[in-house]
């Protein structure tokens, strides 16, 4: 595979539970329970996307930050060490695999640090809903009233808003930026599935407040369109954003935030994909110098009504239609593409998906 094509991991948490049999859903730290309950079974995990042909490993800290290690019961100091152990659980296991194929170095595969939305903290998570309790939102999700995510004409309210994320944001980054041993095994910063304008203003404000211990190392942010629609409305019951709205968001430079070396789309059904990366192509201005993530989901798709996925179809295409997805954005000028899976893929699907792309 081309040097500027990276084939990138799974989906950790379903992984996981399909795989490996850990039931982890609807429990406050999800994948990140596992760092603390079964570190070995972690380190397989990791292994087995390696044989599959990954060179970029997420770690297990989608939903690892103190808030959600608090509700499950632990110290901030359980919780700083366990965010600080996955990362050197992934880098285990990228040596492991390294000792056991001595034509991959440990510089061919990246560990990308994985930080989910505010939302997936929550209970229930809501980064696909992005309904965020003050101060991160307006209300906090109810199934009794309408949910909004919109802050309507109230400025102050979305301002204060962007500085509660930013400092969300801003508070997880540390825990890994203050231990040199930790930090130096990070190779990607992966922002993942924002379900907010707002919320990728703070990310990059958060970023912007560290740019002195983040030095260069490259950082991505992807947002999530369920069902093809981003979460967030302009106003009550309004229109929601467009996905070209939301990649004006990530790289406009009229603000003075750093603007992330890669965007893109993840945890979104891949039929949607392809309109989607239209419409950010649409605003992008020729600037093709940043990377392109995208990480789309496997099986049916997640059903927001029922909280769960849907059985994939027997006629599921979703490795060959990815790889002629990312063949078809490289052609129009992308200087980098990382691509893999996102929620119910699993080792096999990027092996498939690996080998789809190198048949076509």
């Amino acid at each position: 595979m081309p040097k500027d094509l990276i084939l990138s991991d799974g989906g950790l948490g379903t992984t996981l539970e399909d795989h490996f049999h850990l039931p982890i859903s609807h429990t406050p730290l999800w994948s990140a329970r596992i760092i603390l309950d079964a570190s070995d079974i972690l380190q397989r995990a990791h292994l087995a996307f390696l044989e599959a042909g990954s060179r970029v490993l997420l770690t297990a800290t989608y939903q690892a930050a103190f808030e959600s290690f608090e509700r499950a019961g632990y110290s901030r100091e359980i919780a700083t060490e366990a965010m600080r152990n996955a990362v050197h659980i992934a880098d285990r296991a990228r040596h492991q695999f390294c000792k056991e194929h001595l034509d991959i170095s440990p510089k061919d595969i990246r560990i990308a640090l994985s930080l989910g939305p505010y939302g997936a903290v929550l209970a229930p998570m809501q980064d696909f809903g992005g309904i965020y309790p003050p101060a991160y939102g307006p209300r906090a999700y109810s199934d009794s009233r309408d949910n909004t995510t919109s802050f309507g004409d109230d400025v102050e309210g979305r301002n204060n808003s962007i500085k509660a994320l930013t400092r969300f944001h801003e508070d997880r980054l540390r825990v890994l930026t203050s231990d040199k041993e930790t930090w130096d095994k990070v190779d990607f910063i992966a922002f993942e599935t924002v379900p907010l304008v707002r919320e990728v203003e703070a990310i990059r404000q958060a970023m912007d407040n560290m740019k002195e211990i983040i030095g260069s190392k490259p950082w991505w942010i992807t947002a999530t369109f369920p069902d093809g629609e981003f979460p967030e409305t302009r106003q009550h019951r309004g229109d929601h954003y467009t996905a070209g709205d939301v990649a004006i968001a990530m790289i406009r430079n009229d603000d003075n935030r750093p603007i992330p070396n890669g965007i893109g789309i993840n945890c979104t059904a891949l039929k949607y994909v392809p309109e989607l990366l239209q419409d950010f192509e649409r605003v992008m201005d020729g600037n093709k110098k940043l990377f392109l993530v995208l990480q789309p989901n496997g099986g049916g798709g997640f059903d927001l009504s029922t909280q769960a996925f849907r059985e994939p179809q027997e006629s599921d295409r979703w490795a060959e239609d990815l790889a002629s997805l990312v063949k078809e954005a490289k052609g129009r000028g992308w200087n980098e593409i990382v691509f893999g899976g996102c929620c119910k893929t699993g080792p096999g699907d990027i092996k498939t998906l690996g080998e789809a792309f190198n048949e076509e």
